[in-house]
């Protein structure tokens, strides 16, 4: 699937191919990514050139669905697209990636979510966004009863900070019910001014069997400076097992029963972070998924995030797989 300029203006409808039996279901934030490489600086009234731009499907959900997808995981995504041609470009994106589509809905009279990535020469990327449809996921939008009838197997929540109608206790409700109908859930959160009123989160940690944040947002979250305090911290709140992504220094996984670093993966050549959290959870739950135990599963996650960093986009070195 290449993106161009050959979509359709008319309203987008989407024929949602569906999987019989999904093993993952995704929930979260989706959006069209442009990335840009190299942009240190903005000046007011100049432009700018810089030297390569990746246009992709992007968002956090996108980018975990494509990546449970890329290493053999029947995967649904749960998300909200406009109804215009960029709608368009990512479903059929999606559906030659053999993602689930049932439930991935179009909100009439809104744009799809737009993210521009600005990456500069210490390749970290700054991000612009306009939220567009997925400011209509909701608590209702979670298809509970459908997953559990489904069988189902894992829940992850993406993007949860940047939903603004998921920061509500009532989340806590159908985590609750998918917990109990033995699904194992999920959550990563993304860095949002949102997260500077956790409250929301709290009820919710107890439904969450792996809450997943990287060092940064642990600290904001929490107050604490220290990684490991945060996690600390987050389980006095209820959170089951977290992992703080530490980025080249691997991660730390916490619950009851274990506490240990897990190592990064070698990287030999970083050339844009974009993704690489995103790319983590899909390696973790797959790897969960057949059966693996927590370590070796954050291995797993820290071995799929060393990939995507080495590619520019956070779908790119998914594509090279194939």
């Amino acid at each position: 699937m290449r993106f161009g300029s050959s979509a359709p203006s008319a309203p987008f409808t989407p024929s949602a191919p569906s999987m019989k039996n999904p093993k993952a279901a995704i929930f979260g934030n989706v959006t069209l990514d442009i990335i840009c490489q190299t942009v240190n600086d903005v000046p007011r009234h100049e432009s700018i050139s810089f030297e390569r731009v990746q246009v992709s499907p992007g968002g956090c959900a996108s980018n975990v669905a494509l990546g449970l997808a890329h290493l053999g995981v029947d995967v649904a995504l749960i998300a909200r697209l406009g109804d215009g041609p960029t709608a368009a470009l990512l479903h059929a994106y999606w559906h030659e990636a053999g993602i689930d589509l049932t439930h991935l809905k179009v909100v009439e009279g809104d744009s799809t979510g737009v993210s521009v990535g600005l990456v500069d020469s210490a390749l970290q990327p700054r991000f612009v966004h306009t939220p567009g449809a997925n400011t209509h996921l909701t608590v209702d939008s979670l298809p509970v009863d459908n997953l559990i009838g489904r069988g189902i197997r894992s829940l992850h929540v993406a993007g949860y900070f940047v939903l603004p109608g998921l920061l509500t206790p009532h989340f806590a409700e159908p985590l609750a019910r998918v917990q109990s109908a033995g699904i194992t859930t999920s959550l990563d959160v993304v860095t949002s001014p949102a997260m500077d009123d956790p409250s929301p989160l709290w009820p919710c940690l107890p439904f969450i069997d792996y809450f997943l944040c990287n060092r940064h947002e642990a600290g904001r979250i929490t107050g604490e400076n220290d990684p490991y305090a945060a996690a600390q911290t987050l389980r006095q709140k209820g959170a089951n097992t977290v992992i703080v992504k530490l980025g080249a220094n691997g991660c730390w996984v916490e619950n009851a029963s274990h506490a240990e670093h897990i190592p990064a993966s070698q990287v030999k050549n970083v050339v844009d972070t974009t993704g690489a959290g995103d790319a983590f959870a899909a390696g973790l739950i797959s790897a969960l998924l057949h059966g693996e135990d927590l370590p070796s599963a954050c291995q797993a996650g820290n071995r799929a995030g060393a990939k995507v960093v080495q590619t520019l986009g956070a779908v790119e070195a998914w594509k090279r797989l194939e």
